[in-house]
């Protein structure tokens, strides 16, 4: 059955009607018209749905809207588009057809908050469980090493 719950996202308090084990993606998609998180696989496996919980990263296709009350939920759209990493990524011309950047993103912010100097083979275990299928994993990796430094 559904109910009201209050989630806080993108730092603006938001009044949704859901089930509480409706997955946060489709309440973030389908009630507040956030297209940055994608859906990708539905299963945590691929990465394009990623958003911030209080600045740690989650899948939020598996994550009930439940869960959301009472956390801080940050997307893609509200990083806004002066943030060090998207202009890295955008530098480094990391997308292809771009369907795994928001994941790529949102992981590597989180990431490099607590690893603000990180080695290649470090980004390369931290962003092992995202998946782009188009091969622009080099520039991925530019990007992430150039958003690291602007973001020190």
């Amino acid at each position: 059955m559904a109910t009201r719950l209050t989630i806080d996202v993108n730092g603006r308090r938001h009044r949704v009607q859901a089930t509480p084990d409706t997955p946060l993606l489709y309440v973030l998609r389908n009630e507040l018209g956030l297209y940055g998180p994608r859906f990708g696989c539905g299963l945590s496996q691929c990465g394009a749905c990623t958003v911030h919980f209080d600045g740690a990263s989650v899948r939020s296709c598996v994550v009930p809207v439940s869960k959301a009350t009472g956390v801080k939920v940050t997307t893609l759209e509200g990083l806004g588009k002066s943030h060090p990493m998207i202009g890295a990524f955008i530098e480094e011309q990391a997308a292809q057809c771009g369907y795994c950047i928001n994941g790529m993103v949102m992981q590597s912010i989180s990431f490099v908050k607590r690893n603000p100097r990180p080695t290649e083979a470090q980004i390369k275990k931290a962003l092992n469980a995202n998946i782009c299928r188009c091969g622009t994993h080099y520039r991925i990796l530019k990007a992430v090493q150039r958003g690291a430094k602007a973001m020190r």
